[in-house]
């Protein structure tokens, strides 16, 4: 298993808890983003800059990704290419997205995009909170927990 960050939009906070995971599990954490990143030093750590442009990133991780890697990110469209090539999808708040809730999640955001495209004010995500780090901390674990598992 390889962790895949969707970084350019991942919260700091969410960055942080990677990083300690990375470490104390010895699985490789990499930073995929559109920007230079600067991340601790570390064996298990790394990043990959990718040119500036739509999905750019996305796309990086995509074509890099196997079976059973794990990526985060708030970006609906990479979480369905994400479970349709094998691999798990975590949002920063701790939502896991599956191939039984992934549909419905593309359908939402669809819908939100056509509002706002019309005009309607739909408001930005909630600012995250402790509940929404515990829940991403949790979830994580939980991941992490069982491919160690399965390693055994």
């Amino acid at each position: 298993m390889r962790i895949w960050i969707d970084a350019d939009a991942c919260p700091v906070v969410i960055k942080e808890i990677l990083y300690r995971a990375a470490e104390r599990t010895k699985i490789q954490l990499t930073l995929v983003a559109n920007q230079q990143m600067t991340i601790p030093k570390s064996s298990f750590i790394d990043s990959i800059q990718v040119h500036q442009g739509f999905d750019v990133a996305d796309n990086e991780i995509v074509k890099r990704l196997v079976a059973d890697d794990l990526v985060i990110t708030s970006d609906i469209p990479l979480a369905a290419d994400v479970i349709e090539k094998g691999g798990l999808a975590l949002s920063p708040r701790g939502e896991l997205y599956t191939a039984n809730n992934i549909k419905a999640r593309l359908s939402m955001r669809d819908f939100m995009e056509s509002l706002r495209s019309s005009g309607v004010d739909t408001g930005g995500p909630a600012a995250m909170n402790q509940s929404d780090r515990k829940s991403f901390a949790n979830h994580l674990d939980k991941l992490l927990t069982e491919h160690v598992q399965k390693d055994k």
